[in-house]
């Protein structure tokens, strides 16, 4: 497989899961073109024309020749310079390894993660919020967010892969989109009562058992296991985590248990007088989930050598 095919097959899948839908996709990269083509003559050069094409700004090749062609990969969630240490360490021992895949984004794509959040407008608006409100709220977020990067030597990794001569890219959005559709199926055809039996249904999956055994697994945050679940709603994409007010609003609009990656505590006090279920999965094995997902379906036809490392636990479906 060509590293080129492996970076355009993620994206593709990743449209096929998006939770916004293929003609809300189409709209975003529409929109994005309209951009490009109001921008002065001098900005142009500055634009990233791979957004485009490729509607998730937080996925990218990082470094290497996309005609490169990859048979064994490192795949991380995090990948950073000791990861890069680690496969040249491989590379010293004998296994020939042709690219380091990272889940969390590095370099550009770090930097404009922030842009990913616009994709939770169009799922809260799912949600029954209103699109104004949404948009409003999510708008301050995601300066907040590009605010936090900006400063942050983001392509350290980046020029590591560089120096050490190996192939480097992130996948983040496309699989997190999957873990999304994974777990809103289950949940939908289970459809549990009680919020403890979301954490049973969660622990029979591989990722979240092998969590659970080492301290990581599902958790009832706030709330209490013996309330009815009501509408859920499962929170897992779209960057990182969206404006703190929103979860009082999607309460108002009538969810009773969110299910969500992670949650800080900034967020946690904002919801403090709502009565609502909080249930954390576990953010390294809901990242697990996402990319075995994606991981699957782009080997089903190619086979590629899988290393996991770096909180990646590698399930086979």
């Amino acid at each position: 497989m060509k590293l080129s095919k492996l970076y355009q097959d993620a994206i593709k899948c990743g449209m096929e899961a998006d939770p916004r839908g293929p003609k809300e996709v189409k709209k975003d990269l529409e929109r994005r073109k309209r951009e490009f083509e109001r921008l002065p003559s001098k900005q142009k050069k500055y634009f990233d024309k791979e957004s485009l094409s490729n509607p998730y700004d937080d996925t990218r090749i990082l470094n290497g020749d996309p005609n490169l062609d990859i048979k064994k990969i490192l795949v991380g969630i995090d990948m950073e310079t000791p990861e890069l240490l680690l496969l040249e360490r491989l590379r010293e021992k004998g296994k020939k390894i042709d690219l380091a895949v990272s889940h969390h984004p590095n370099g550009k794509a770090l930097a404009d993660l922030y842009k990913v959040l616009r994709i939770q407008i169009d799922i809260l608006v799912k949600q029954g919020i209103a699109l104004n409100l949404a948009e409003g709220l999510l708008e301050p977020r995601m300066e907040e967010v590009q605010r936090r990067f900006l400063p942050i030597n983001h392509q350290r990794p980046v020029d590591a892969a560089r120096i050490l001569g190996i192939p480097f890219m992130c996948i983040h959005t496309p699989a997190d989109n999957h873990v999304v559709w994974y777990l809103n199926e289950i949940l939908n055809r289970k459809k549990p009562d009680l919020v403890r039996d979301v954490v049973d249904i969660l622990l029979e999956i591989p990722e979240y058992q092998y969590a659970a055994t080492v301290s990581a697994g599902p958790k009832i945050i706030f709330g209490k296991g013996s309330r009815r679940c009501g509408k859920i709603y499962v929170d897992m994409t779209g960057g990182t985590e969206g404006a703190k007010e929103l979860f009082v609003k999607v309460a108002e609009a009538g969810v009773g248990t969110v299910v969500c990656m992670h949650l800080s505590d900034e967020h946690l006090k904002s919801i403090k007088a709502v009565p609502m279920n909080i249930v954390v999965a576990g953010h390294i094995a809901s990242d697990s989930i996402g990319l075995n997902l994606l991981l699957d379906k782009i080997t089903r036809k190619e086979k590629l050598d899988i290393i996991a490392c770096s909180g990646f636990t590698r399930v086979k479906r």
